[in-house]
């Protein structure tokens, strides 16, 4: 999502260097708000939170199970090694190199499934804060929108702005949402 919003920024920034260079009076009133602040502070990020905590404790557990099954299985071959014929040696390492790299695919195939989730869940949730955002851009006047936060460690879109163009507190009143007690401009 922050991909769209990044290409909305700068799609709208073009247009607005070509109204400026063509000459063209538009009327233009530009608004800003902060999609992850609102994303975080409203009822369903609690509830993906949680969903997606659920699944990875899942995940975690049995990882741990197979890591103790693999951790007993080399002890096991470390403790005997030195009275097993080679051919059984042989296979008990094959044997373990095999458990090794299940463990490894199994983390990694954890991974991946929980940052799907995290978007299947997110994705409705995205979408409902944009219809918030447009309907209030519509009903105030406002032509473009920006997203004042460009992501973590990055520095924001929005640098210097009146806080009257803020329609955080908006968004979150088209939500259904009553605002933090801190500032909405975060």
């Amino acid at each position: 999502m922050k991909q769209k919003m990044k290409i909305k920024l700068f799609a709208t920034l073009f247009a607005l260097m070509m109204l400026a260079g063509v000459g063209v009076q538009a009327q233009v009133k530009i608004g800003y708000t902060n999609i992850d602040y609102i994303l975080g502070n409203i009822p369903d990020s609690k509830d993906i939170q949680s969903k997606l905590a659920t699944e990875k404790a899942q995940y975690d557990k049995l990882l741990q199970e197979k890591i103790a099954d693999f951790q007993k299985s080399y002890e096991d071959y470390q403790k005997n090694a030195g009275t097993m014929s080679a051919v059984i040696r042989q296979d008990k390492e094959k044997s373990l190199q095999t458990s090794q790299e299940g463990i490894q695919e199994f983390q990694q195939n954890s991974e991946t499934a929980l940052q799907r989730k995290q978007q299947e869940l997110l994705a409705p949730v995205m979408d409902k804060i944009q219809k918030a955002i447009d309907e209030v851009a519509a009903a105030n006047g406002y032509t473009h929108v920006f997203n004042s936060d460009a992501g973590y460690g990055t520095t924001p879109v929005i640098l210097v702005a009146p806080e009257s163009d803020n329609i955080t507190d908006l968004v979150f009143k088209q939500l259904g949402v009553e605002a933090p007690a801190e500032a909405a401009g975060n």
